[in-house]
């Protein structure tokens, strides 16, 4: 019997760009073994513009893609998740919903490349920096023996994950 596709969602305060970032790159990496959804405590209501530039550049699915508020993902009816990674500070420091299902949580932090107020240039890097650090902790996470570990273990796992600096991450996902 084959196990449907493990929930992951990954939360930020707006729901613009690390998250985003994090549900395209799962949906990519994760083939059949995992979906990605993403969602803000405050949602901007928008995705920024340089986060769909960079996914569209790179061939990456931006279909479905929204800002939206982490309470859909708590509702009755909505999709239960296996796992919940913070991708933010300030979202990591927040109260959560409730989600049902209690699934494994991890803070799987980094800055915020929409927070970057300078050149355009600059601005474009920031964004290539943080997709590459969350797509090197997508990998080794889709990568994880998951089946094989319990719980606790898993947990431990993911964790640890959120926790590698960026090089560290590039050279275990290689």
């Amino acid at each position: 019997m084959t196990r449907p596709p493990f929930n992951v969602l990954f939360l930020c305060t707006g729901n613009s760009a690390r998250s985003i970032l994090g549900e395209s790159l799962l949906n990519h990496w994760g083939h059949d073994r995992c979906r990605g959804f993403s969602a803000g405590s405050f949602p901007k209501g928008a995705i920024h513009p340089c986060a769909l530039k960079l996914l569209h550049a790179l061939e990456l699915p931006t279909e479905g893609l929204r800002s939206k508020s982490w309470d859909e993902f708590a509702k009755l009816g909505a999709p239960v998740m296996d796992f919940v990674f913070t991708v933010c500070d300030q979202a990591a420091g927040e109260v959560c919903p409730v989600w049902p299902g209690q699934p494994i949580t991890a803070h799987w932090g980094m800055p915020d490349p929409a927070a970057v107020d300078s050149s355009d240039v600059e601005q474009w890097q920031a964004f290539r920096d943080t997709f590459r650090a969350l797509e090197n902790r997508i990998k080794i996470f889709v990568a994880l023996p998951v089946a094989s570990l319990d719980r606790m273990s898993l947990a431990r796992q993911v964790q640890a994950i959120g926790r590698m600096r960026p090089d560290e991450a590039e050279d275990r996902a290689s």
